[in-house]
């Protein structure tokens, strides 16, 4: 498969058989059953979101490939790795096509990539309730409106206060299927915790540092930014913050019931950098490493 790069909604549009886009920049398309015919693996220099059902065909991004039929919403960002094989949508799809650039001077070009959505993988979808996805295609209907119109002075400010809208109800969304799928979500947490311990008993620790945060997901066969995203709405917590928690209660443990110093304490740990480890034991207790050991 050869991977082309697009730089231009134009670009893609054309490679994939759509009609011409109204505006450079922005596009709006709705498949109604085939959508592309072979295959074609791209990246891309602009965002695109998409409500789709399959009936056939491969829809992947990152490593991860989506095959199944539920109705759900994907986040691509610029520069992510797509792939589309012979697609086939139900009728009700859309998908929506935005440059960087159109972006450019409105407070969203920043604010967007606070959605850590963008970042997960296929299989974390976002799976949309019969009344969500009717608010989702309230919003679409509203930017089509405004996209098939003639366009003037207003309409990209409208359209982007439209996409503004569908990213922050897909956060609400989200978080409502971290809820629905506390179950799951528990099990995480748990494997995360044992994930871990493992790695500490293992003296992996001492010989490669402390995990990242990447380490871990791979590891639970999840994405970063999903795993954090799923920890911070069970713990209050991201995937990094729990590890520093880990990190540090050990640290109390050691300074508290081994011989070790300060600095041996912080090797063992996998800290090569002394004043971070003090740091972040200063953050974690509120008081140094030395006044904690001094204190008990």
């Amino acid at each position: 498969m050869i991977m082309k790069h697009f730089k231009t909604v134009s670009e893609l549009h054309q490679a994939t058989g759509f009609a011409l886009p109204e505006n450079p920049l922005i596009s709006l398309v709705k498949c109604g059953g085939q959508c592309s015919s072979g295959t074609h693996k791209f990246t891309t220099d602009f965002y695109m979101i998409g409500l789709k059902k399959l009936q056939s065909g491969i829809f992947s991004y990152g490593k991860t490939k989506y095959d199944h039929q539920s109705g759900s919403m994907s986040y691509v960002k610029p520069g992510q790795v797509v792939a589309f094989q012979d697609l086939k949508f139900e009728e009700d799809d859309f998908l929506l096509f935005f440059h960087e650039d159109f972006l450019l001077g409105n407070p969203l070009h920043h604010e967007i990539k606070k959605y850590s959505f963008f970042d997960y993988d296929v299989n974390e979808a976002l799976h949309l309730s019969p009344q969500e996805e009717k608010v989702i295609w309230e919003i679409h209907d509203k930017i089509k409106l405004e996209y098939l119109n003639n366009q003037d002075e207003y309409s990209r400010e409208i359209m982007i206060g439209h996409i503004n809208s569908i990213l922050k109800y897909s956060q609400r969304y989200y978080k409502r299927q971290f809820l629905n799928r506390k179950e799951l979500t528990g099990k995480t947490v748990s494997r995360f915790d044992q994930l871990l311990a493992s790695y500490s008993e293992s003296g992996s620790l001492h010989e490669n540092g402390f995990p990242s945060v990447k380490f871990m997901a791979e590891q639970l066969n999840i994405s970063a930014h999903y795993l954090s995203d799923l920890l911070k709405q069970e713990t209050g917590k991201t995937a990094l913050e729990l590890i520093h928690t880990y990190l540090i209660s050990e640290a109390k443990n050691m300074l508290k019931s081994s011989s070790n110093n300060i600095t041996e304490t912080a090797y063992a740990l996998g800290f090569d950098n002394l004043p971070y480890f003090s740091r972040l034991f200063k953050k974690e207790t509120g008081i140094s490493p030395k006044q904690f050991r001094n204190q008990n």
